[in-house]
């Protein structure tokens, strides 16, 4: 058994988070890949430690982790920044 399976397949959650970044419309984030993305790319405050935590569990999620934990992560993070 010296091969490797490459599965490729999205992981998403079971119930979305829905943010609001900036006076943009309400954004349905419901993977952690969309998650990080917004995280990295939208995201109006990089500075909180939530920030650092829910980039973190999303990445993590994308690879091997927990995406319940990365789901919860980026909603603290969402509350913290105030755009849930």
């Amino acid at each position: 058994m010296d091969k490797v399976i490459d599965v490729d397949f999205p992981v998403t959650w079971q119930s979305p988070v829905f943010v609001r970044i900036g006076n943009g419309m309400r954004e349905r984030i419901d993977a952690p890949d969309a998650a990080l993305a917004a995280l990295l790319h939208l995201w109006p405050a990089s500075s909180q430690s939530e920030y650092a935590v829910a980039k973190h569990r999303c990445a993590d999620a994308i690879a091997q982790g927990s995406p319940d934990l990365a789901r919860l992560a980026f909603g603290e993070a969402a509350v913290s920044a105030r755009v849930l």
